[in-house]
Order: C-alpha cells, then structure tokens, then sequence
C-alpha cells in the first residue's frame, strides 16, 4: 500500500515536469517553423528584401550593430536607453497605482470619487498625450518617462482596485470572527486575496509600457530601439527595423517571463 502511495506521488510530482518539457518543445517547434517558413519566403519565393529581409540579412545586420553600433553608440546603449525609460515610467505607476486601486476597492466613497476620471482618461491612447508631453515638459527625458507612467497607471490601479472588490465576503467575515484588527484584516486576507488581479495589472502594464517606449522615443529621442526603428525607416534600412522590432519582442516576452516566475513564487499558494 505504501509503494502504492509512494509511486503515485511521484508520477503526481513527476507529471509537471513532463508537461513542462514538453511545452517547451512545442514552443521551440513554433519558432523552428516559422525560420524555416521565413527563409523559404525570402529565398525561395524571392520576396523583396525591402518587404521582408532574409534570414541571413538580419544576421549580418546584427552582426553589424553589435561592432558598430548605431549613429555613433553601441546597440546596448539604445537597449539601455529603452529600458531605462520603460522601467522608470512603469515602476512610478506601479508604486502610485497600487495603493491607489487598492483605496478604491476598500472605499466606495474614493471609488465613485474617482471612477469618474479613469473612466474619462480609459479610452485615450497615451500617444495622443505626446504633443501635451512636449509643450509642459520638453523633449527631454522626464516627457517620455511621464508618457510610460500615464500608460502603465491606468491598468494597474484598475487591476488593484477589481482585486480588492472581489475578495470573497467570507474570508472577511472569517477574518473579523477570529478577531484580527482592520490592519490584520487587511494584511492578512485582502491584500494576499487581491494579489492575483494586482499581478494581471503590472503584466498588462509592463507589456503597455514596453510598447509606448517606441512612441515614447519619437520625443526629439537620439538613442533608443524606438529611435533606431524611426531613423532607419527613415534611410529605407530595412533590416535594422526588423532587428528593432524583433529586440523589441524579446525583451517583451523576457520581460514578462520573469514578472509570472515572480508571480508564482510570491503567490505559490494559488491552485492549492
């Protein structure tokens, strides 16, 4: 009976390893097919290189800005650049939005107080925002910085403040029974019960965020992977706004790999 038990136990511990495996192998495959599919569109079929550049053309073309660089700075400077300024804008959103929402799901009174504004501010895309952004702040730094944060506080607050609304009635009312005090209460059981829809926000508003950089870097921008894509669509390099782009996905699916290993980690509880 105990081998029984044991065996089970394993294949249970056992299974998401396997699984995992193989969606990595399934993920891998994807990527192998589309390379393949894109080196026979662009060498068999002899698609334009300045539709969709070769395989090979974006190899040498990364080559040649991991040497050389682009307009006179590495490629890491712009990576950087790029990086500095989303993270920026995304942590000052973050770290304002969160106790924001969470005020707001707490609290009907901020709530009805401010549902208003986000509600107004919702539908506007934050690059109708740039012409504002340069005549209050400049073309310097702070005006795209500013730009991201508008982006990512907006999902983030939203997020927090549906996570406080929908911890369950019964775990509060456990809380009170038990008799924990309202900062317990909140500690111990909202903010822990909220944490999932906080976490779907700062995913949401880290891949916002990563996408506005580009808009973001049209700001009067000299370094930056938007600023490469822009001025080398601008001289018809074709290949270097791929590779733009392509750097630009990476570092978007990087990115958001490590915020669910910190999600799962911080929330290991979650399915149990």
């Amino acid at each position: 009976m105990v081998t029984i038990t044991s065996a089970r136990a394993k294949m249970r511990s056992a299974a998401p390893t396997g699984m995992l495996s193989r969606e990595a192998s399934i993920s891998l495959l994807t990527v192998a097919v589309i390379f393949v599919v894109w080196w026979l569109v662009t060498t068999v079929f002899n698609v334009s290189p300045l539709i969709l550049p070769s395989p090979q053309a974006m190899g040498q073309e990364l080559v040649t800005l991991l040497s050389v660089g682009y307009a006179g700075k590495p490629l890491y400077a712009h990576v950087a650049a790029s990086l500095f300024r989303s993270m920026s804008g995304l942590s000052a959103g973050i770290c304002l939005a969160i106790p924001v929402g969470l005020l707001m799901g707490y609290s009907s009174t901020v709530n009805a107080s401010l549902v208003p504004i986000f509600g107004f501010f919702r539908p506007i895309p934050p690059i109708a925002f740039i012409p504002l952004m340069i005549l209050w702040f400049g073309i310097g730094e702070l005006s795209k910085v500013l730009l991201i944060f508008a982006a990512s506080f907006n999902y983030t607050v939203l997020n927090s403040a549906a996570g406080m609304r929908a911890v369950p009635e019964q775990l509060i009312r456990k809380g009170r029974n038990l008799g924990l005090t309202p900062r317990q209460l909140f500690l111990s059981v909202m903010l822990p019960a909220a944490m999932p829809h906080i976490f779907t926000g700062i995913k949401t508003s880290t891949a916002v965020s990563w996408a506005i950089v580009v808009a973001a870097e049209l700001i009067a921008a000299q370094e930056g992977l938007g600023f490469i894509i822009q001025d080398a669509g601008t001289f018809f390099r074709i290949p270097t706004v791929f590779l733009g782009i392509f750097i630009i996905g990476l570092i978007g699916v990087t990115l958001e790999i490590v915020i669910s290993v910190v999600e799962r980690r911080m929330l290991h509880w979650q399915g149990k």
